[in-house]
C-alpha cells in the first residue's frame, strides 16, 4: 500500500520503515504537497500492522515537519518539501548501472595484506590495551606517543642509517596529514612550492586546493632536475629522492648536494617523502637526504606499506625551528592520533617484528616483480621498457610507439583490468602519454601473468598503436 514494503526481522522498526518510505516519496514528489495521507486505521489495515505502529510513524513525520494535521481532518503533506521530480528519480535509477568487475587490479601502493602477521599483531594490540593506564587515554598533545617516537628513531637507524632524536619525531595520520600541515607552515606569500613532474597527485592537490602557486621540476631517469629552481622564490621543495614517484629514479648525490646548498642559501625547506624505500631489491635502502643535512630537510615517512594502510600512522622528522608552528597547527586540526594503535606499533617495532616482516616481504615482492618483468618480456618482447623497477611496489612501463588516453582507460575497465595512465600524474596530460603505471605488490603470480595477457589484448585490439607491436 502506498508503495510501502515492510521487512520483518529488520533492525529498523516497522514504524520507522513506514516513516522512511513516506519521507522518501514526499521528497521525490511521488506524494504531492497538500496531498492527504490515509487514516492511521486505513494504512494499518492495508499494511497488516497495528494502528499504534502507524501512529508512531505519522508522529515522526509530524515532528520533523513533513506533514501537518488538524483535529478531525486528515494529515496532509506540508508545502515546499519536493527536492527531486519523479522523472529525475526514474532517470537516476536508469543510469545507476553496475560497473564492470575488475579482475586484474594493478593499482599502486597496495601491499600484500594476506601475508601480514595478523595473529602477532592482534596479540600485541590486546597486550597494549591492557598495559595502558586510564590517564594515557586522555588528551596527550600533538607530538605523539613518546615510546613510539623512540622506537621509530631506532628503526630509522637500523633501516636507513639515519641518526634522529626522538624529540624531533612527530606522529601523524599518515603522510597525507604531514603534507597538509607542512604546506601551511612553509607557505610564503609570492613564493612557489616546487614539485617533481610527474609526482603523486596527493601533494599537488593539497597545494592547489589551498591556492598556493606551483613550480614543476622536470624528472629524468635520475630524478628531479634541480637546475630548474634557479632564480625562483621558493616556499619549499617536495621530492621523492630514494624512489621517485612514479618514474622510480634515484636522485644522485650531486643533485642532492646542490639542492641542500640552494635550500641553505635561499632559506627554504626540502620535504623528503620516503614512501617505500624499504623494498629495494638490489642492495640496502637508499640513504635519505636528511642524513646529509638535518637543518633544512623535513623527512616524512609512513607505515601504510610496511604494516597496513588502514593503520593511518606516519611521522615527520622536523627541524627544531618548525616544531612550535607544527604543535600549533596540529592542536587545531585534530590534536593527536589514537593512543592504542601508537602503543601497538611501538611494541611491534620494539620486538623487531617489523624488521622480520619487511625482510620477508622484500623477498616476496622481489619474486612478484620478477614475475611481472618476465611476463612483460614474454608478452611484449622488446616493445616495452620498464622504469624504476629496482624497488617499490610498482613499475612504470614505456611503450615508445603508443599513446594512451581516456579511451584506453575505459577499454581496460571494460576488459576487467585496472592500470594507471602515467600522464595523470603530470602537470600536463600531454606528458608521458606513452607510459603506464602498474602496481603489483598485492597480486599473486597468476593474477600478474593473466593480467598482462589481458593488457596485451586491450592494446592490440585498440586504437593506440602507431607502430605494430610484435
Amino acid at each position: 500500500m502506498w508503495g510501502i514494503i515492510l521487512q520483518d526481522g529488520k533492525e529498523i522498526s516497522l514504524a520507522r520503515q513506514i516513516f522512511l518510505s513516506l519521507k522518501e516519496r514526499i521528497l521525490k514528489g511521488q506524494i504531492s504537497q497538500g496531498e492527504a495521507l490515509p487514516s492511521t486505521r486505513e494504512l494499518a489495515k492495508g499494511l497488516g500492522v497495528s494502528r499504534n505502529t502507524v501512529c508512531e510513524a505519522y508522529d515522526m513525520l509530524w515532528t520533523e515537519g513533513f506533514i501537518v494535521s488538524r483535529q478531525g481532518a486528515p494529515s496532509r503533506v506540508a508545502d515546499g518539501l519536493q527536492i527531486q521530480s519523479v522523472q529525475q528519480s526514474e532517470k537516476a535509477q536508469d543510469t545507476d548501472k553496475i560497473p564492470p568487475a575488475i579482475l586484474f587490479d594493478f593499482k599502486t601502493g597496495q601491499p600484500d595484506l594476506s601475508l601480514f602477521p595478523w595473529q602477532t599483531w592482534n596479540k600485541i594490540v590486546s597486550d597494549a590495551a591492557g598495559s595502558l593506564s586510564a590517564r594515557q587515554f586522555e588528551y596527550s598533545g600533538p607530538k605523539g606517543y613518546e615510546p613510539l617516537c623512540e622506537e621509530i628513531a631506532l628503526w630509522l637507524l637500523r633501516s636507513r642509517s639515519m641518526e634522529v632524536s626522538p624529540k624531533d619525531i612527530f606522529i601523524t595520520s599518515g603522510a597525507t596529514q604531514a603534507l597538509h600541515l607542512l604546506v601551511d607552515i612553509l607557505h610564503k606569500e609570492g613564493h612557489v612550492f616546487a614539485l617533481e613532474n610527474p609526482s603523486h597527485p596527493g601533494i599537488r592537490t593539497v597545494i592547489s586546493d589551498k591556492g598556493y602557486p606551483l613550480h614543476w621540476m622536470p624528472v629524468d631517469s635520475n630524478g628531479a632536475d634541480i637546475t630548474s629552481l634557479r632564480g625562483r622564490n621558493i616556499s619549499a621543495v617536495y621530492v621523492t629522492p630514494s624512489h621517485q614517484f612514479p618514474l622510480g629514479g634515484i636522485l644522485p648525490a650531486t643533485r642532492r648536494a646542490a639542492l641542500i646548498r640552494m635550500a641553505i642559501e635561499k632559506d627554504f625547506y626540502v620535504i623528503e617523502d620516503d614512501y617505500d624505500s624499504e623494498f629495494r631489491y638490489g642492495g640496502s635502502p637508499i640513504t635519505p637526504i636528511y642524513s646529509m643535512n638535518s637543518s633544512h630537510v623535513i623527512y616524512v615517512g609512513t607505515f601504510s606499506k610496511t604494516v597496513f594502510p588502514a593503520l593511518r600512522l606516519g611521522f615527520a622528522v622536523l627541524p627544531k625551528t618548525l616544531q612550535a608552528k607544527w604543535r600549533h597547527y596540529r592542536n587545531y586540526m585534530d590534536v593527536q592520533n589514537p593512543i592504542l594503535e601508537q602503543a601497538a606499533l611501538a611494541e611491534f617495532l620494539r620486538r623487531r617484528k617489523m624488521d622480520k616482516h619487511v625482510q620477508r616481504m622484500r623477498h616476496v615482492y622481489d619474486e612478484k616483480r620478477n614475475t611481472l618483468l618476465k611476463s612483460l618480456e614474454m608478452t611484449f618482447g622488446d616493445s616495452v621498457y620498464p622504469w624504476g623497477d629496482a624497488s617499490g611496489l610498482h613499475v612504470a612501463l614505456q611503450f615508445p610507439e603508443l599513446e594512451f588516453g581516456s579511451k584506453f582507460a575505459l577499454s581496460c575497465k571494460s576488459a576487467g583490468i585496472r592500470v594507471s595512465l602515467l600522464a595523470q600524474y603530470c602537470a600536463s596530460r600531454n606528458d608521458h602519454k606513452d607510459k603506464l603505471l602498474l602496481g603489483y605488490g598485492h597480486l599473486n603470480s597468476m593474477q600478474i601473468q593473466e593480467g598482462i595477457k589481458v593488457l596485451h589484448q586491450v592494446i592490440m585490439n585498440g586504437a593506440y598503436i602507431n607502430s605494430q607491436l610484435n
